[in-house]
């Protein structure tokens, strides 16, 4: 399957999904990714919720398959981590936290972690003169000039898209999942998989070329953000 076809049968997955996102830059050697999205609750609420990532993060998008299995300890040094009996994996450290304002981790999520990768992912809490809350993401990417990385923004795109969207309904409602896709969530769990397995499986061939290493033997990587049972 050709990466281009990939990409579009993974914003086909998303599509509806949030209204406020956007590529804002995607080069070679880096990428920025941005969203944002209105609250109906307090700043330091929605904070309080954000470093429950185990209750909002998809479980299928972890080492152990298991959301459970994730923790993150809000403050300077602090790791966003996954233990479980077969293993542990650091997806991330926190460099900043601000309770209420901002929450930042230096973080290569997934398989960008394999190709030595720099990660910054940012959660800013913000409130308007009018006491308007907002909850805005940034993860910025950047590698060599032959990583290639603005192929493979709009892959990153869709995933980190759909958690941002499960953060944003667990905070409005204690509850990430998305309830208007109830009657065909079977399905398209099925399919979602599918295809980030494909888009990953192509990544991973196309960066190993780039930088020279032998392809890995097709259907082998199971990885993704953060990631997948190996």
């Amino acid at each position: 399957m050709k990466i281009s076809r990939i990409i579009c049968a993974a914003l086909a997955l998303s599509a509806g999904g949030l209204a406020h996102a956007e590529i804002k830059q995607a080069a070679a050697d880096g990428f920025f990714l941005a969203y944002s999205a209105p609250l109906e609750v307090t700043t330091a609420k929605a904070y309080a919720d954000l470093v429950q990532v185990q209750k909002w993060w998809n479980g299928e998008h972890t080492f152990s398959g298991k959301a459970i299995n994730l923790s993150l300890k809000p403050e300077a040094g602090g790791c966003f981590c996954e233990r479980w009996p077969g293993g542990s994996a650091e997806h991330g450290r926190v460099i900043m936290a601000l309770p209420g304002k901002l929450l930042r981790l230096d973080t290569a999520l997934g398989p960008l972690q394999e190709f030595a990768l720099k990660g910054v992912l940012s959660f800013w809490l913000r409130e308007d003169d009018y006491g308007k809350a907002r909850i805005e993401l940034e993860y910025r990417v950047n590698g060599s000039s032959s990583s290639g990385l603005d192929q493979f923004a709009p892959q990153v795109d869709d995933v980190l898209g759909a958690q941002f969207s499960r953060l944003v309904r667990f905070i409005a409602s204690g509850d990430p999942e998305d309830k208007s896709k109830a009657t065909d969530a079977a399905a398209g769990t099925v399919r979602g998989a599918a295809t980030r397995a494909a888009i990953l499986d192509e990544w991973k061939k196309q960066a190993e070329q780039q930088m020279g290493a032998k392809p890995a033997p097709a259907g082998k990587d199971t990885t993704k953000l953060p990631g997948d049972t190996p």
